[in-house]
């Protein structure tokens, strides 16, 4: 049942991932295009981006939504959920006319669905999350919990390698349908993770929880009356997992292809072969962070982050390929790995079973919106009032680190104060 757990918890959360990163790859190099046409190519830009950021604000509410469920019928039914929101949308994204066949409709639909992928993706993490770690033995917690912390840079390297399969075609090929075919091929995922999350149990810790009558009628209530410090801190210790993250893999597309003149291929092959980095990298980081502390491992792997916020940077400037994959693997694969292999333990063990999945999902949801969705945009508007200067985009991620690094250095003692 563990084995099947762990399975059913990584390949659900990579297929959700995937859906949603493919949404950020190609924003950056169709949609600007196809769907907020401008005379201005940064402003349609930055419209593209806005829509990518817009559903970061609706996932605090659907997570709060989706968490209600979660903490009070089950873990197992919303991922159900869940996966059932992010497949449909996805889907339907790959069917879209475009902006000179429909005109301002195209935009509006396209908004729309990505909010609903919002919805979908807002409970999935908190889920596939909390599956894991309520069946991880008491000595394994951090490395059950990174498992489908794996699904995140497999969900990015399953959509990077297929915009990178799709890219070879021209680009009117490619501008016409070709970025549509992994949008609907992706209904073919989604039907095989619906089949794996059927057949499996409810979370052991939840399922005594329930035989003891210990479900909260109202888990959003019980969780800001009670744990609102813990909620801030799940808050903060998301800034430093999702601001750089994206100006790493969704901002640098656009950056290296346009500002730099990097061709489409290198820099996704650069976040591919980062993504396959990050795979190997977390399980190892989760081992050791049961040995040693996950805090401590997540604290070490935030410190790097911001550290090398700036040499990011001046890989990038030499203009090579080797600069720019050294820095995507470095940032991705090497120092992100220990911040999202450990912030889901952290998370976890800062709330009870009775609003686990409400605290976690509404602490990272609200982190991501504040802190993720925004990243993209912000760096696009950090580079235009700088003049072209990355040190204003590298000041930012050094601020995102400092802030996760006080909020998470205060995780334990906020464990304390909360009631058991």
């Amino acid at each position: 049942m563990h084995r099947r757990v762990l399975i059913a918890s990584l390949t659900g959360s990579a297929i959700e991932w995937f859906d949603y990163f493919l949404y950020g790859t190609v924003a950056a190099l169709v949609f600007s295009k196809l769907f907020f046409p401008t005379f201005d190519p940064v402003v349609g830009l930055l419209l593209s981006y806005l829509s990518f950021s817009l559903t970061f604000f609706v996932r605090p509410f659907g997570g709060v939504l989706l968490s209600h469920i979660g903490d009070r019928i089950g873990r197992k039914k919303t991922l159900v959920l869940t996966l059932s929101l992010m497949g449909g949308a996805t889907v339907l994204i790959g069917c879209l006319p475009t902006y000179a066949m429909i005109g301002v409709w195209a935009p509006i639909l396209l908004v729309l669905l990505r909010v609903i992928q919002g919805l979908g993706i807002s409970g999935e993490w908190g889920g596939a999350l909390l599956l894991a770690y309520e069946y991880a033995p008491a000595h394994r917690k951090a490395l059950y919990a990174c498992v489908p912390q794996m699904g995140v840079p497999l969900g990015m390297l399953l959509a990077t390698l297929a915009m990178t399969v799709m890219g070879t075609l021209p680009d009117d090929a490619f501008l016409a349908w070709g970025w549509r075919v992994p949008f609907l091929a992706s209904a073919a995922l989604v039907f095989i993770g619906l089949w794996i999350r059927r057949g499996i149990d409810e979370t052991p810790e939840f399922a005594n929880a329930k035989r003891q009558g210990r479900v909260e009628k109202a888990p959003i209530v019980e969780t800001l009356k009670h744990h609102w410090r813990a909620v801030l801190v799940a808050t903060g210790a998301k800034v430093v997992e999702t601001a750089p993250f994206y100006v790493f893999t969704t901002f640098i597309v656009s950056y290296a292809t346009g500002t730099l003149s990097f061709s489409r291929i290198t820099v996704l092959n650069s976040i591919t072969l980062a993504a396959v980095v990050t795979c190997a990298a977390i399980p190892l980081m989760g081992l050791l962070a049961d040995r040693v502390g996950a805090k401590r491992v997540y604290l070490t792997g935030s410190l790097l982050m911001a550290l090398f916020a700036a040499p990011y940077f001046m890989l990038l400037d030499t203009g090579t390929t080797w600069g720019i994959i050294a820095a995507t693997v470095i940032a991705v694969g090497l120092i992100w790995a220990p911040i999202v292999a450990t912030i889901g333990s952290i998370m976890a063990h800062l709330f009870s079973t009775e609003v686990r999945y409400t605290g976690v999902t509404l602490g990272s949801q609200i982190g991501a919106a504040v802190a993720g969705g925004t990243a993209p945009l912000i760096a696009t508007w950090l580079l235009r009032e700088s003049g072209g200067l990355w040190s204003s985009i590298a000041v930012y991620i050094v601020i995102c680190a400092l802030l996760s690094i006080l909020a998470v250095s205060r995780s334990q003692t906020v464990a304390q104060l909360s009631p058991a």
